[in-house]
């Protein structure tokens, strides 16, 4: 004979609880998909050539321009990354390490080039990386934890050729931290327990590679008009000099008491050259006559140097404004409406989930159901 233990009226409740939780959040998640995928098809596609100033939909290929990211989890090179490690099992559950970062592109398409700059902007990119450890606290396959800085050199086509025809030996440690060398900020007073921990980790990364196809929806506008194009061009989750107060009242007084250089040649001089320092520089340094003097500048370099840094104020470029959010979504427009559409669904699902779950709770504490 088989007997049949039912829940307890606290185990109901608490799971009933647990599902309002994740209903509620299931729907939160699909209101944002529905409103990325109506913003999406709400608004015309433009060729990038006939951009105008104005809010704008661009769609084509992403390229880097002088720098590229290395994500932290698989160490691909890469224009946008959002990471995360997490405690699945035997721990709290608690973050261990949040990262997203990006920084400034182009998007190509059949007509020409846009650049864009990527603060402020919102990212519709979901996870291309999502693992956990194994029951013995073995790494996942596909696991290449980042070792050097997060920032690299654009890569040109002989580099990308070369890498992808390396083989990569991911040097695994079961006793190392988890992003071991990153230099992220996880580690901090928790860096003994984290090589000590029984818990399992659940490895998250979501990535916009040089190549992938985006649809990006901003302002265009002049360069020019750009309040602070370097902060702009970066998505690092630092201070933002433009939203501090007292930093923003630091830069003020420098600039009236005419300690703050107008340009880079004035503040750093010579090391304000492209490649002076390291390999050649792109154009005639200023040294003294007795110096021994580097080669003549390559032209080539010159003018890759002049494309990814000497942007006319005239030019176009798209960024965030106050009137305009900046929104970047991998994929066609066709794709981030439907992914968009598909959380939409999922939400809608998980609000009948808390509706349910909510009814349950209140029959529970009722006394209902027992």
């Amino acid at each position: 004979m088989f007997t049949i233990h039912l829940p307890s009226d606290m185990t109901l409740a608490v799971i009933a609880a647990a599902g309002v939780i994740v209903g509620l959040v299931l729907l939160v998640r699909g209101f944002g998909g529905y409103r990325t995928a109506g913003r999406i098809g709400g608004t015309s596609p433009s060729r990038i050539s006939a951009l105008a100033v104005g809010e704008v939909l661009v769609s084509g290929t992403a390229e880097s321009i002088e720098l590229t990211l290395v994500s932290p989890l698989q160490s691909a090179p890469c224009l946008y990354y959002r990471a995360r490690l997490r405690e699945s099992r035997g721990g709290d559950g608690r973050d261990l390490y949040v990262d997203e970062r990006a920084v400034g592109f182009r998007v190509r398409d059949p007509s020409g080039t846009v650049r864009v700059f990527p603060r402020g902007a919102r990212f519709d990119v979901p996870d291309c990386f999502d693992e956990t450890t194994d029951l013995w606290g073995g790494d996942p396959p596909g696991l290449l934890r980042r070792t050097g800085p997060a920032f690299g050199p654009a890569p040109d086509r002989d580099s990308q050729v070369a890498a992808l025809l390396t083989v990569h030996d991911p040097g695994r440690d079961p006793g190392a931290s988890p992003i071991e060398g990153s230099g992220a900020t996880m580690l901090g007073s928790d860096a003994g327990g984290l090589a000590a921990s029984r818990g399992r980790w659940h490895y998250q990364e979501a990535r916009i590679e040089p190549g992938d196809v985006v649809t990006v929806i901003g302002q265009v506008l002049p360069f020019g008009e750009l309040d602070d194009p370097v902060s702009a061009n970066l998505l690092d989750g630092s201070v933002d000099p433009t939203t501090d107060p007292e930093i923003a009242a630091d830069l003020a007084e420098a600039r009236d008491a005419g300690q703050l250089a107008a340009t880079p040649s004035e503040a750093w001089g010579n090391a304000a050259i492209e490649g002076f320092g390291i390999g050649k520089p792109v154009r005639e340094p200023d040294l003294d006559p007795e110096a021994t003097r580097p080669p003549p500048p390559d032209p080539a370099i010159a003018a890759r140097a002049d494309a990814a840094f000497e942007i006319a104020a005239g030019d176009l470029v798209i960024a965030a404004s106050d009137q305009v959010r900046l929104m970047i979504s991998i994929g066609a427009p066709s794709a981030a409406i439907a992914r968009g559409q598909l959380r939409f669904v999922i939400g809608l699902l998980g609000g009948v989930l808390a509706i349910g779950s909510a009814m349950t709770m209140a029959l529970v504490m009722d006394g209902t159901i027992r």
